[in-house]
């Protein structure tokens, strides 16, 4: 039977039963005396737990306690060094999130490992994609499943939607929708509601509710006390690695399961201290911007903590970025100590006073490569230098009282932060901005993800904080943080202000009417009032969706980047036509598509390349050495058939690709670095091989002048062969599960991991796939130009590129079209040849060239931001 905890034993762990008792129902999973090591720290020791169909087991425990190693030691992420996984009974022998997921666990991750790139029916079923009868991707199953799994989590949007456009709850969301989607046995949430409103949060429970009606065995890890007790039948809890007890939730207070986390009594999660508001600090009059927030107003006084409340999207954060110089109100005031200020960065924020903790410390409040000392001392790094040079001596000043107020866990000061907790990590964030000495300071989530003991240290340095005169705006989606931190409530509803609350009359039910419509629903007695929570439930469809959905077919059309290349094309043909008609001449447009088809093959290789975050600069140099060696075999043997000769160009240029691929990921080098190396490489041993020399038509077979120059119906051999390659590579990424990894790889990397994508394997296949074409181009280059020499294709690397980019391939990876980067190559062979025909000095080209990858590479920023922007919004 299980462990119970008398009222002196929480210090120490419990003994505990396997649950495998004749009065304890089968487990779907278990660990087995669990152990793993991180260099010299020990994770996790001898952990045993199981977790069975029909139950929700909770893993409570500090930051730092091992739950996440728990969670991915279930999912095949980590190999214990000890103990065992089971899984029905039977080892998971071959650890690995793949194998996992075969065997039926699916895990909803804390931070969603999803790709913003690809569309939201894509997300949720990367990793396994049904397919057809002859291993396609089923895109009409996909979308159908897809449609009712955004259904039953309570989700409205399109199947089709890009990711990037949903809100970071409405991602998460996905993230639900997607473990649901592999109607797994064991069904992992790792803070699944850490950026999610209470509506949904209510919305996942009844999922979850009917997921235990189906017999799945489910995990939740958490640390809102208050979701661990509505959802758990079990608790577990972990202390520095250990198990400390399982127990039934009706058996396990809360009192006594969070001294069980920090092994101590814990005499107050929300300080008490005397509030005594001075002078007011700061305030809002009237603060509008469109889309975010309305007409809002407020004011905060030295010493005081007012809160920000409403659900997520009500524009809390929006305001708070307002405040900070981050954005730009349309409309109102912002008054500091009696006079209005205006803000044209966050630089002149803080120089007025102000600090702001953001909600995303990961994406915004830390340096993860960096150490906590660098990550601390960053908004202060000029008061800590001499003579330019900066002083760690005083560096160390400037932070450290900070960092021990708040008792930061840590081995060095030059620890990298990724190596720190959730919790530890914010405490760095906090200790950033208190060394600016703010006389205003935003925090917005500050006790998101982060442990109990943790947030009542947090909790303890606000009151202290305030207690000193600070001026403290606090914005919680907790709403016991903000009923028992704050001296004044401020609620917002789509951003504006509906009710205020001081202290003595706020309590939670109050706070959630403000929050949402549901008086105004109930008093216009609408017949569309959003359903109860549950299964099948959904929310009211934004209008900015239903618009999106009834876009005209041409609104969208002329969207599209290839439209927009189509029109570059058209301007830059028909004024040079006039000026000189051999523009649209037969035999000009016979070499422009003979330029066009060798481009085209060597940029959508490219183009695979860069999806996956990748680059290959050697690819001329490739095209170079693969060219005199088909042409070099076909001089030295004559009689072999012409397909020999582009093996031999195909082969040399697989040895290629194959190198760059295995230096890139083997041996974890960037490939900038490595592809900059092996141009010079090539290229050099290209120089070698040839001595000098060249090759010329009358030195190879007329066959093989002729694989190039040939007309199939009047269209150059090489174009068809062209299309034909395109064709193909466009099929395999679109149509082929691996083809849609390699986005996925591009747009998260990460993320691609923790589903058992084999990145190391594909970034490889990518690079060797990339030498093989660039070969292939090789042969097609040796059989067109006939007269090869070391120069060949000497820096057209710079063409590739800047037909890849410009026809909307990404250079953060995870995007583009193989139509998009044969459009970019029209474009750029088309200004190209209408510059020569006008007579412009061929060395204005290069210039052109750069000119136009800088204006893609800024349009693209500019369109992404802009989408992520309204998404983040909507």
């Amino acid at each position: 039977m299980n462990a119970t905890l008398g009222p002196r034993d929480l210090s120490a762990p419990a003994p505990l039963s396997s649950g495998a008792g004749a009065d304890a129902a089968p487990s779907a999973a278990s660990l087995r005396q669990a152990g793993k090591r991180f260099g010299g720290t020990i994770a996790l020791q001898d952990v045993s737990f199981d977790l069975r169909p029909g139950e929700v087991l909770a893993l409570l425990g500090e930051n730092g306690a091992g739950k996440s190693t728990c969670v991915k030691l279930l999912a095949g992420v980590h190999v214990p060094d000890s103990g065992s996984v089971l899984l029905d009974g039977r080892p998971l022998d071959h650890p690995s999130p793949a194998e996992a997921r075969r065997r039926g666990v699916a895990v909803m991750h804390q931070h969603p490992g999803l790709f913003g790139d690809l569309a939201v029916y894509e997300n949720i079923f990367m990793g396994h994609v049904p397919r057809t009868a002859l291993g396609t991707i089923d895109d009409r199953r996909m979308r159908e499943e897809a449609r009712e799994l955004l259904r039953t989590v309570g989700l409205s949007c399109e199947p089709d939607e890009p990711l990037h456009r949903l809100r970071t709850s409405e991602q998460q969301l996905v993230e639900i929708a997607r473990a649901l989607s592999a109607r797994a046995k064991v069904l992992i949430m790792d803070e699944p509601t850490a950026s999610i409103s209470e509506r949904e949060v209510a919305r996942l429970f009844a999922v979850v509710e009917d997921l235990k009606s189906r017999g799945v065995a489910m995990m939740f890890v958490g640390h809102r006390m208050e979701e661990i007790y509505r959802i758990a039948d079990r608790i577990a809890v972990l202390r520095d690695g250990r198990l400390i007890t399982v127990q039934p939730a009706a058996e396990l207070d809360r009192d006594r399961a969070v001294q069980a986390m920090i092994g101590r009594p814990l005499s107050a999660i929300y300080p008490a201290w005397p509030s005594n508001p001075g002078a007011e600090v700061l305030s809002v009059e009237g603060l509008t911007r469109a889309g975010a927030f309305a007409d809002v107003s407020f004011s905060v006084r030295a010493g005081e903590v007012v809160g920000l409340g409403g659900l997520v999207g009500s524009g809390r954060t929006e305001i708070a970025r307002a405040l900070f110089g981050i954005d730009r109100a349309e409309a109102g005031r912002i008054i500091i100590d009696g006079k209005t200020v205006t803000f044209a960065d966050p630089g002149e924020a803080m120089a007025a006073g102000i600090a702001y903790v953001s909600e995303d410390r990961l994406g915004q409040s830390l340096v993860m490569d960096f150490s906590i000392l660098t990550n601390a001392s960053v908004p202060v790094i000029g008061r800590s230098t001499m003579a330019g040079l900066v002083m760690r001596r005083r560096e160390l000043a400037l932070v450290k009282p900070h960092l021990e107020r708040l008792r930061l866990k840590f081995a060095s000061y030059d620890q990298p932060v990724s190596t720190l907790s959730g919790g530890n990590q914010q405490k760095v964030v906090l200790s950033k901005w208190l060394a600016t000495r703010p006389r205003i300071l935003i925090l917005d989530e500050p006790t998101q993800g982060i442990d109990v003991q943790s947030k009542a240290e947090v909790h303890a340095m606000i009151a202290e904080l305030a207690q000193q005169g600070l001026a403290i705006i606090l914005i919680s989606s907790e709403l016991p943080e903000l009923i028992g931190m704050c001296d004044r409530m401020i609620v917002l509803r789509e951003g504006r202000v509906t009710a205020r609350f001081s202290r003595g009359d706020a309590d939670q039910e109050r706070i959630i009417r403000a929050a949402t419509d549901v008086e105004e629903v109930r008093d216009r007695q609408a017949a569309a009032a959003e359903p109860p929570p549950g299964p099948g439930a959904a929310a009211a469809v934004p209008a900015a969706r239903h618009e999106a959905a009834s876009v005209p077919a041409w609104r969208r059309l002329v969207a599209r980047r290839e439209f927009g290349l189509a029109c570059v094309i058209a301007l830059v043909v028909l004024p040079v036509s006039l000026i000189n008609p051999r523009m649209l001449s037969g035999p000009n447009l016979t070499a422009l598509a003979m330029d066009a088809a060798l481009l085209s093959i060597v940029a959508a290789a490219q183009m695979l390349v860069i999806v996956t975050r990748n680059i290959d600069l050697s690819v001329a140099s490739v095209i170079g050495l693969t060219a005199y060696g088909s042409a070099s075999f076909m001089r030295d043997f004559p009689e072999a058939p012409v397909l020999a000769g582009v093996a031999v160009a195909c082969g040399l240029g697989l040895a290629c690709g194959l190198l760059n691929g295995l230096v890139v990921t083997l041996g974890r080098v960037p490939s900038i670095v490595v592809t900059l190396g092996s141009l010079a490489a090539f290229r050099g041993l290209n120089s070698m091989w040839t001595g000098g020399k060249q090759i010329s038509a009358d030195q190879v077979p007329q066959a093989w002048l002729d694989m190039s120059t040939a007309t199939v119906l009047g269209i150059p051999a090489a174009v068809l062969i062209a299309i034909a390659t395109l064709v193909l590579i466009s099929l395999a990424v679109r149509r082929l599960p691996v083809g849609r990894e390699l986005y996925a790889i591009g747009s998260n990397p990460d993320g691609a991991a923790l589903i058992g994508i084999r990145r190391t394997a594909l970034v490889i296949g990518t690079f060797a796939i990339a030498g093989l074409l660039a070969g292939f181009d090789g042969a097609l280059w040796a059989s067109r130009y006939a007269t090869i020499d070391p120069r060949l294709a000497t820096g057209f690397e710079l063409t590739v590129i800047a037909a890849v980019v410009v026809g909307g391939v990404a250079i953060r990876g995870g995007a583009g079209t193989i139509l998009g980067v044969t459009f970019g190559a029209l474009a750029l062979l088309i200004i190209q040849n209408g510059l020569t025909l006008v007579r412009v000095e061929p060395l204005w080209l290069q210039g052109v060239y750069g000119v136009v990858i800088l204006l893609a590479i800024g349009v693209d920023a500019l369109v992404t931001r802009k989408a992520r922007h309204a998404g983040a919004r909507g």
